[in-house]
């Protein structure tokens, strides 16, 4: 089960910081600075003074913040941006080495300076790499030589020169293609597939925010104390409760970048989109306006958060959509289309059933299967005593009684792919099959159990 505590509690105080109107986002998105130096917000330092105060008060593992922990957070920091030593040069580390023991100092007072530092030389050294990549591609390899490249270079040294670092990448995108090309595709096939895939990388790391390196840097932190305890950025926060809730206010439509481009991939059933009939899948929508008559935001090149969070909106506001029609091609005329925004139920992360039939000694059984992919609980309808709210454990039990109507032998609870989830949930659920008796020990951090 996930620590949802800590990874809630700061993201929930400051959320409101982070509400960013159309203005804003399409400033953030017009251009892909590669030379821009992201640097934390003004409320930055506080959230951290706070979340270090949390966790080194209320944690259950009693943290020191000493050395020894600010040592594991420099680690893991860098491991979270070039975990295979294909970014930083020698210099780079040796340079950052001064910061090892100052990062326990740096949590508890809020100062973010090093943190960022590090970010932005990584993207530096990502801006060599990829212009490096993007020419190297087009100049071809020799596939009869025999050479040999390493994968898996984390317990590998850090390379001294450029020099070194593109020869590395010689053989990483002589690996990538070769692989390409056992699948069969052409030579002029794996150019653009490679360059496509390098510039796709570019664009997300260009496009990077500061509450993205924020929360980066106290993962660092958190994964340091334990792997379970987590902060969430609040555009994290949003979609973890629209996970947990299993409803969002909408048009649904399930989307993904795909080159500069919004791609509709499915449209959820039931869903606004899916009654409007106006939108379907592999359209790709290419400019969002919020209500019947407002100005259309171009939304080409953007980041897909934004774009999402553009066409999100409260129940029974109205959306407006320019469209590139899948079945026209890109250079066709956009259509204008309008949607009703309205609450949409995520039905494909629900639990839900099946029957099967087994036949053992030539009998046949006939038993219920119930997959639960998550814990999950509309956490603010049940805070304000919605009596309809919706969860895992009531969601079951009504599937239960359907199967017991179908009058199956047996029923069998599916948890392979299972996250996780809220914690009282998975108890509440075990309370359908076991009458009484403990389920799960919690010891708290003073010892009591």
């Amino acid at each position: 089960m996930r620590n949802f505590l800590f990874m809630l509690f700061a993201v929930i105080l400051f959320s409101n910081c982070q509400k960013s109107s159309s203005e804003e986002l399409h400033a953030q998105n017009q251009v892909l600075d590669t030379n821009k130096v992201i640097e934390p917000l003004d409320f930055h330092p506080e959230i951290n003074k706070m979340v270090t105060r949390i966790l080194a008060r209320y944690h259950y593992k009693k943290l020191n913040l000493n050395d020894s922990l600010s040592s594991i957070v420099f680690d893991n920091y860098l491991k979270s941006l070039d975990f295979n030593k294909s970014y930083f040069l020698k210099s780079d580390i040796d340079e950052f080495e001064k910061y090892r023991f100052e990062f326990d100092e740096n949590l508890y007072l809020g100062k973010l300076f090093h943190a960022y530092r590090i970010f932005n030389t990584y993207k530096q050294r990502m801006n060599e790499r990829i212009k490096f990549a993007l020419k190297r591609i087009k100049e071809g390899f020799d596939f009869t030589k025999d050479e040999y490249y390493k994968v898996d270079r984390e317990k590998e040294d850090w390379l001294e020169t450029p020099e070194e670092l593109n020869e590395l990448w010689r053989k990483k995108l002589k690996y990538e293609a070769l692989n390409l090309k056992l699948a069969g595709k052409e030579w002029d096939k794996i150019v653009e597939t490679l360059s496509n895939r390098y510039k796709n990388y570019h664009r997300a790391i260009l496009q990077y925010k500061s509450e993205e390196v924020f929360q980066l840097y106290l993962n660092a932190f958190t994964d340091a104390i334990d792997p379970h305890s987590n902060y969430l950025a609040p555009i994290t926060s949003e979609n973890f409760n629209i996970r947990m809730k299993l409803s969002l206010e909408g048009i649904g439509a399930t989307l993904r970048s795909f080159n500069e481009y919004t791609k509709v991939v499915s449209i959820v059933p039931g869903g606004p989109a899916f009654k409007a009939d106006n939108i379907h899948a592999d359209d790709l929508i290419i400019g969002v306006g919020q209500g019947a008559d407002s100005e259309l935001v171009d939304v080409i090149g953007w980041r897909i958060d934004d774009v999402v969070h553009l066409i999100r909106g409260d129940k029974g506001t109205t959306v407006r959509l320019a469209i590139l029609r899948a079945k026209n091609g890109i250079d066709s005329k956009p259509d204008t289309i309008t949607i009703v925004r309205d609450k949409v139920k995520l039905e494909e992360q629900a639990a839900h059933k099946k029957v099967i039939t087994i036949n053992e000694n030539n009998i046949d059984f006939k038993l219920g299967v119930l997959e639960i992919p998550s814990f999950y609980v509309d956490f603010e309808a049940r805070r304000r005593g919605d009596p309809d709210y919706r969860s895992t454990t009531r969601d079951v039990r009504k599937l239960i009684k359907e199967l017991k109507d179908e009058k199956v032998d047996g029923i069998i609870v599916d948890l392979r792919n299972n996250g996780g989830g809220a914690l009282d949930e998975a108890v509440e659920l075990t309370g359908l099959f076991i009458e009484d008796g403990p389920v799960v020990q919690v010891r708290q951090s003073s010892g009591k159990v």
